[in-house]
């Protein structure tokens, strides 16, 4: 079972400070448990919404809007990617996920992803099990 532990922006990681050395310490030590442990999939921080863009569709149209956005608290700083044998093994280890932003108050979100396995058999999800064989 694969999750998404999502790391909620806020007015720190909107900015160009970079991370305080001590949350890198703590995330790095806790991502190196998380691979020893043989469940980390991948992990990163994200650059500020001003480096990014969203593409917004309208009547199936796309159009482009360069960043940055408002709603802070709705954006993501960061992620880590974790393969897991059950909902219980994830949420243990989202308990001992370090504070993203030390005493400042944030949030992580837990996501399960869906699996290939879990949607209607189809040929394009034959063929798009192709693109990643690991799935």
């Amino acid at each position: 079972m694969r999750f998404m532990i999502i790391v909620r922006s806020n007015a720190i990681s909107e900015s160009d400070v970079l991370p305080d050395p001590a949350i890198v310490d703590a995330m790095t030590a806790y991502h190196e448990r998380l691979a020893a442990a043989g469940y980390l999939v991948d992990a990163n921080g994200l650059k500020p919404s001003s480096a990014g863009w969203r593409v917004q569709y309208k009547k199936g149209r796309p159009s482009v809007v360069d960043g940055p956005f408002a709603e802070t608290k709705e954006l993501i700083a960061g992620y880590t990617l974790i393969d897991v044998p059950s909902r219980d093994v994830a949420l243990e280890w989202t308990r001992a996920f370090p504070a993203p932003f030390g005493e400042r108050d944030c949030e992580i979100e837990v996501r399960r992803l869906f699996e290939l396995d879990e949607l209607e058999p189809a040929e394009a999800i034959a063929r798009f099990r192709k693109l990643v064989p690991a799935r």
